[in-house]
């Protein structure tokens, strides 16, 4: 790795919080214009997860920024007009359509492992693209079924051919039905002005670097590198060339990178309070949550019941720009229940209240009701500021 040049600029941490809320989104007025599609262009990735509690993770990444967004809403604007794709970048993710090119890399990387893991019959691949090519778009089930009947795991011949035509990027998912991917030709589904693998490695890495550091505003090699899981050494390749500048950050003990723009000037404006989905990519790297909040945070979900610490969907509190507590919930009918809330300080009662409130009122739920906190003297004043 080359010598680094002395950064120009200094940051205090400060700052390089509320950089990071901005690019985010949770600092200033949201764009209700450009509503979902613009906070999913302006994030340039949204996971996605199984795990749905309030809702699934991709719905409550909007919710968060814009505010009570209609569920319906979000699933159309991400999945009609070609406007999105679902492809492996931080995890699963859905991408804007037009990041379609700067994914050719990882295509390649995926089409140089021919077995991926598991083994095809002749035939069974130009089978599946022959289907979809006649019938499609189609799920795995309506492709002749997604799994054998050994374990979850064991996929049927036709899920493994068109997961594989996938990451090859013959087939693209355009969207989820009942959570089942809906596949479909990538020539039907992408324009023909970005159905192309034109870009080399170095351009798709440049571009992906230089989308995670306007993302991010401002962060590290591994903050960067991470947001579409790059590895470090590509992002050492294209840096410099990114348009990316070194900055030092007060208390940061590595070097990091800003976007330009976003030190041209100072963050202001209204702070979002509201509840965090795990998957957020303001918070889905645990070691910058830790450098930038100091906030350790951690899905439990995996987690057996006995060692969880904050609970199974643990959602962090966002409030005044700051990470104030969090809490696990559930639904009950029409009753939002804060199974387990976690507040780190009395001046997050409120913000958790307000939060809890405009939640529920999100999913359909009439009132909130609290089970457990982790100080039982501020449960009194929680469940008054709920009423």
């Amino acid at each position: 790795m080359t010598s680094l040049p002395r950064p120009a600029i200094e940051l205090s941490a400060d700052e390089a919080r509320r950089i990071a809320l901005r690019a985010q989104g949770f600092l200033g007025a949201p764009d209700r214009r450009s509503g979902v599609r613009g906070v999913l262009r302006h994030l340039g990735a949204v996971q996605l997860d199984t795990i749905s509690v309030l809702a699934r993770s991709h719905e409550l990444i909007p919710y968060a920024r814009l505010g009570a967004v209609g569920r319906d809403t979000v699933e159309a604007a991400y999945w009609t007009e070609t406007h999105a794709f679902e492809y492996w970048s931080h995890a699963a993710c859905i991408l804007p359509v037009e990041e379609w090119p700067h994914f050719a890399f990882r295509r390649r990387a995926y089409r140089s492992r021919p077995h991926w893991h598991h083994d095809l019959p002749d035939g069974a691949y130009d089978q599946v693209i022959k289907q979809l090519r006649t019938e499609g778009p189609l799920t795995a089930t309506e492709l002749g079924g997604a799994k054998n009947k050994g374990e979850w795991w064991d996929w049927s011949e036709s899920k493994i051919a068109v997961e594989r035509a996938l990451m090859y990027g013959e087939v693209v998912c355009t969207e989820r039905r009942s959570w089942k991917r809906v596949y479909d030709l990538a020539e039907r589904a992408i324009p023909d002005a970005l159905l192309h693998d034109d870009l080399s490695d170095a351009e798709c890495l440049r571009r992906l670097v230089r989308l995670a550091g306007e993302a991010l505003g401002v962060g590290t090699r591994a903050d960067i590198a991470d947001y579409h899981r790059l590895k470090g050494e590509q992002f050492d390749a294209v840096v410099a060339d990114s348009g990316l500048v070194p900055v030092t950050v007060q208390g940061w003990d590595k070097p990091a990178w800003a976007d330009p723009k976003a030190l041209e000037t100072t963050p202001r404006g209204r702070h979002r309070t509201t509840l965090l989905s795990p998957f957020d990519s303001l918070i889905w790297e645990r070691a910058r949550t830790e450098r930038i909040f100091g906030f350790t945070h951690r899905l439990e979900a995996y987690v057996p019941k006995p060692k969880r610490i904050h609970g199974y969907f643990a959602m962090p509190l966002l409030a005044g720009g700051r990470l104030l507590g969090r809490v696990d919930p559930a639904r009950e009918d029409a009753t939002l229940v804060a199974k387990q809330v976690t507040l780190d300080t009395p001046k997050a009662v409120e913000p958790m209240a307000r939060a809890l409130m405009e939640a529920a009122s999100w999913v359909g739920c009439d009132s909130v009701r609290v089970e457990r906190v982790n100080r039982p003297e501020l449960t009194a004043a929680l469940v008054r500021a709920l009423t």
